[in-house]
């Protein structure tokens, strides 16, 4: 694992210390083939039994939804913050042709699993691909390191979204581009913590932050990124998460919850990208 002289760690919050350490979040059926993401799932029969491989597609294809809003991508340097296990980092390197991939993640332990999912990977190439322990709010790079920075749903647990946008544009060279994709509360309304807090335990426990897309927005603006575009994607995401969910989980029970917060309007999923000027 590579990181820069000087860097220290970012205190890793106690919740996120739990999901991606000890309980190894990534390990459960829910998020198979190795991603942690909620997937997209644009052009899959949901009406439907669901397999394993409809699961993970629906995972490569976030990744493939977010890697498609940076090109072009040949020929260059890409960092993903939040990387747990690299498996989306290799892929975004072994198919869209990038010169370089730095997968970044806060947790150690997600570290060297990232290492051992991606040996052989990193064996062959080892020029090409590296995971570098850091956080979102202090990344161990140089100014100006990486043509791309993309964050595919981990800005739910970072916990200082204007330091994430500062660090975000210091390490874009000028021109270079940023994608995020999570799950945010679309408006302001300050009542939307408190309701997610009762509908989904993640939210309770303190593992997600109930962002809003008005404060990420803002803080990628204070940090002098332009060209911010927000999308909504969540008709590609939550039908599809709450049928795999149906899998395991009753109706009623809270993680179910997620498309209930999504029709109340008070979560929904979201692809924001942004531009650092060409000085």
């Amino acid at each position: 694992m590579a990181q820069c002289p000087g860097a220290s760690p970012y205190p890793i919050p106690p919740a996120v210390q739990e999901a991606y350490g000890p309980a190894d979040l990534g390990s459960m059926p829910l998020f198979a083939g190795g991603f942690i993401n909620f997937g997209y799932w644009q052009g899959i029969d949901l009406d439907q039994p669901l397999t394993e491989h409809d699961r993970i597609s629906s995972e490569l294809a976030m990744y493939r939804h977010v890697l498609g809003t940076l090109a072009p991508t040949e020929g260059l340097r890409a960092l993903e913050v939040g990387c747990g296990r690299g498996i989306g980092g290799a892929m975004a390197l072994e198919e869209y042709g990038f010169a370089h991939v730095t997968g970044m993640d806060i947790h150690p332990q997600q570290l060297e699993r990232a290492q051992q999912a991606n040996s052989a990977l990193l064996a062959r190439r080892p020029e090409q691909l590296r995971f570098a322990r850091g956080a979102a709010e202090s990344m161990p790079f140089d100014d100006g390191e990486f043509d791309r920075v993309h964050s595919v749903e981990a800005a739910q647990h970072f916990r200082d979204l204007d330091a994430f946008a500062r660090e975000t544009a210091r390490v874009l060279r000028p021109g270079g581009r940023a994608a995020v994709a999570s799950f945010f509360v679309p408006d302001a309304d300050p009542a939307r913590a408190a309701r997610l807090a009762e509908l989904l335990d993640t939210f309770a426990t303190g593992l997600d932050v109930a962002h809003t897309i008005p404060l990420l927005t803002g803080s990628l603006e204070r940090a002098g990124l332009t060209g911010i575009r927000v999308t909504p994607i969540g008709a590609s995401v939550w039908a599809g998460w709450d049928r795999w969910l149906a899998e395991t989980w009753k109706p009623g029970t809270w993680p179910r919850n997620f498309l209930r917060a999504y029709r109340e309007g008070t979560l929904d999923y979201f692809t924001v990208t942004a531009e650092r000027p060409e000085e």
